[in-house]
C-alpha cells in the first residue's frame, strides 16, 4: 500500500511540473516561431559567410518546429527554393535535437551542467554534418521534389499572444498521451523497479548499453516528452547517464517516421547517411557524456 502511494505521489508531482513547464515553454516558442517563417529562415541562410550560415541554420533548428512532421515540410521548401544545402542540413539536425522543450525538460530532470555539455556537444555536431555532407557533394541525392506552398497566413487581427496560447494548448495536446506515458513509466520504474536489475545490465559500467540504447531507439520512435521522464527514473535506479542520452539522440533524432518522411526527400544514399550520422551522434554523445559524468 505504501509503494502504491508513492507511486501515485511521484506521478502527480511529476506530471504537475512537466506540464506547467511544457506549456509555458511551447507559448515562449509559439511567440518566436510566429517571426520565422520559411522566407525568413531561407534568407537568414543565405549568409556570405558560409560559416556563418551553418551556425544560423543550427540555432534556427533549435528554436523552430518541434518534431520531423513539421521540420521535413520547412526543409522540403528550403531546398527546392535553393537555400544553403549545408547549413538546411544543420537545421535538421539540430531541430528535434535541441528544442526548447528538450533543453528544458533535460535541465529540469538531469541538471544543468549534463544539459550544457548536451547542448554543446549538439551543436558542434549539427555544424560538422552540415559541413562534411556539403563537402561530400551529398546535394546531388536530393530528389527533386516540389513543394506546394500554401497562401494561408495567421489572422493579423488576433494577437500573437493568443496564437501562443492556443499554440501552446494544441500543442500540448497532441502530445498529451505521450507525456502520460513517460511519467507512468517513470513513476513505476522509481517506485517498483529494483535498482540491482538496471545497475547489472545497463549500468555505467556497462560499454554495450550505449551503442544498443541509441538502435533501440530509432525503431522505439520514444518522443522526448516520453523519455526524459524515463530517463530520469532509470539515472536515478542506476542506469548509465550516457545509454540515457543516447537512446534520447537515437529515437528523436533518427525515428522511423522521419526516416520515411525523409525518404521522399532524399535518395537512398543520403537516407543511410543520415541514420549513419545519427546514430554517430547518439553513439559519441552517449560516451562523452558517460565519461564527464
Amino acid at each position: 500500500m505504501n509503494s502504491f502511494l508513492s507511486f501515485l505521489q511521484t506521478f502527480f508531482i511529476l506530471f504537475i511540473e512537466l506540464t506547467v513547464l511544457f506549456i509555458f515553454i511551447s507559448f515562449l516558442v509559439s511567440l518566436l516561431q510566429q517571426k520565422f517563417t520559411e522566407e525568413r529562415i531561407k534568407q537568414i541562410l543565405n549568409r556570405p559567410n558560409k560559416w556563418t550560415g551553418y551556425l544560423y541554420g543550427t540555432g534556427l533548428g533549435a528554436l523552430t518546429p518541434f518534431c520531423s512532421c513539421s521540420t521535413i515540410p520547412i526543409l522540403a521548401g528550403l531546398l527546392s527554393s535553393k537555400a544553403p544545402f549545408g547549413p538546411s542540413i544543420s537545421y535538421l539536425i539540430a531541430s528535434p535535437l535541441l528544442n526548447p522543450v528538450i533543453i528544458i525538460m533535460l535541465w529540469t530532470l538531469l541538471g544543468w551542467k549534463l544539459t550544457l555539455y548536451y547542448f554543446i556537444i549538439i551543436v558542434i555536431f549539427s555544424m560538422l554534418i552540415g559541413i562534411v555532407w556539403e563537402r561530400l557533394g551529398l546535394e546531388h541525392s536530393v530528389k527533386n521534389v516540389k513543394v506546394r506552398r500554401g497562401n494561408g497566413t495567421n489572422d493579423e487581427s488576433v494577437p500573437k499572444w493568443r496564437l501562443a496560447i492556443r499554440d501552446a494548448w494544441s500543442f500540448f495536446y497532441s502530445l498529451l498521451p505521450y507525456l502520460l506515458i513517460g511519467v507512468f513509466i517513470g513513476a513505476i520504474i522509481h517506485d517498483f523497479i529494483p535498482q540491482d536489475i538496471i545497475v547489472k545490465y545497463a549500468g555505467s559500467d556497462k560499454p554495450w548499453a550505449i551503442p544498443i540504447a541509441s538502435v533501440i531507439g530509432i525503431p522505439m520512435y520514444i518522443r522526448a516528452e516520453t523519455m526524459l521522464p524515463i530517463g530520469s527514473a532509470l539515472v536515478g535506479k542506476g542506469m548509465g547517464i550516457g545509454a540515457v542520452i543516447a537512446l534520447l539522440i537515437g529515437g528523436a533524432g533518427a525515428s522511423i517516421p522521419e526516416v520515411v518522411l525523409l525518404s521522399k526527400l532524399f535518395k537512398r544514399k543520403l537516407v543511410v547517411a543520415f541514420v549513419i550520422s545519427i546514430l554517430s551522434v547518439a553513439i559519441i554523445t552517449g560516451f562523452i557524456v558517460q565519461i564527464i559524468f
